[in-house]
């Protein structure tokens, strides 16, 4: 069993220790990049496992874009494309297919 004094210094370091980092611009950017990055593995995973052809061009630009939400469009269009071209058609106006 812990004691209580040392459970109030374990807390007190823990409280002591600065989570700014965490909540700072760069780690924000950080956490956006490796969400980008995860669904940009997905969705060449998910074109692969389908046989949709992915040039080197088409994989650059994939892996390029660092937009999670450009990326889960994607990724959405991909599970019934037959083509990359059908992955980064525009739906009419949208911008989304910028990547």
């Amino acid at each position: 069993m812990v004691s209580s004094s040392h459970r109030r210094t374990v807390h007190g370091h823990l409280r002591a220790f600065d989570l700014s980092f965490f909540q700072s611009q760069t780690a924000q950017q950080l956490r956006e990049e490796g969400r980008a990055e995860s669904r940009a593995k997905d969705l060449l995973l998910l074109l692969g496992h389908r046989g949709v052809e992915v040039s080197e061009e088409d994989r650059e630009r994939i892996v390029g874009c660092g937009d999670p939400d450009v990326l889960g469009l994607w990724f959405r269009k991909a599970l019934t494309a037959t083509s990359t071209a059908e992955v980064f058609a525009s739906d009419g106006g949208s911008g989304a297919d910028a990547g």
